[in-house]
């Protein structure tokens, strides 16, 4: 199982990588268009369509996004439109998080069904815009979800046979606790800190927000992380009310591909509507 965890890895990791760094932007937005088709097929899966309904929404899911990209739309300013994602992720999160595994199943399915295809492409259409807008703001949010997940699975391993530790959201994800999202939360100040010593210019979300003072630095990179933890634990939802443990088998040792971006999905959208209102 490790060894085929590490072997994907490293496949998916070269792939990426070259997309990257191509010097053309269209590789890696194509590469996020592959990523978010097969989201989509893992959506429908997870919200009880059969295989042919399933590839059917991959498709859907990937035309929306690739009609967006044939439209221009992420060279475009798009700040209404991120003012508009942002605001309706943080209703989202709230409203799923309170309401819990029971209430998922009796939404709607056309309802949790579009809404998935509705969010996986603001995420892909907020991904392809920071590509465009510099490789550096790219990998600065992406920064953000690695270093709280990072952060929030030490710190809470660290605090898991304490006696204080206390679930963040048992009835989701047991594993979660308050003391890991804490972890989580300084790691991301702290990587912003080190992020804008080492590199000062406006290239990454970091040196962006930071050129709003400390206060708002510090508030808006609590904010980005707490939004980071919020996709996982949503996802996390959706699988436990799917009776899951992983969206696919897509990523061999991995799971699926909603494993690997749940936290992106939000946390880009509302990292762009941060920029958006502060810009």
């Amino acid at each position: 199982m490790l060894k085929q965890r590490i072997i994907t890895a490293i496949v998916l990791l070269l792939i990426v990588m070259a997309a990257l760094l191509s010097p053309a932007v269209w590789p890696f937005l194509a590469l996020a268009l592959v990523l978010v088709g097969a989201a989509g097929w893992e959506w429908g899966r997870l919200n009880g369509l059969g295989q042919g309904g399933a590839v059917g929404l991959a498709v859907l899911t990937a035309a929306v996004a690739a009609a967006s990209w044939w439209g221009g739309l992420p060279m475009q300013d798009n700040r209404l439109l991120w003012l508009a994602a942002g605001a309706a992720w943080v209703v989202v999160i709230v409203a799923l998080l309170r309401a819990g595994v029971p209430a998922w199943q009796r939404l709607p399915q056309a309802l949790r069904l579009a809404g998935g295809v509705l969010f996986l492409w603001l995420a892909w259409l907020a991904i392809a815009q920071a590509r465009v807008m510099g490789v550096g703001l790219l990998l600065s949010v992406f920064a953000i979800v690695w270093a709280a997940d990072i952060a929030a699975y030490f710190a809470g391993r660290a605090f898991s046979q304490k006696v204080f530790a206390r679930k963040l959201a048992p009835a989701i994800s047991p594993g979660k606790s308050w003391e890991g999202a804490l972890g989580g939360i300084v790691a991301v100040v702290a990587l912003g800190w080190i992020w804008t010593a080492v590199d000062a210019s406006a290239a990454s979300v970091f040196a962006r927000l930071q050129g709003q003072g400390v206060v708002l630095f510090v508030l808006a990179l609590l904010f980005l992380t707490l939004v980071s933890i919020a996709g996982d634990l949503i996802e996390s939802l959706v699988k436990r009310s799917a009776g899951v443990k992983d969206s696919s088998q897509l990523l061999p040792g991995h799971g699926g591909v909603l494993d690997r971006i749940d936290a992106v999905l939000p946390t880009f959208p509302v990292a762009m509507m941060l920029l958006a209102v502060l810009s």
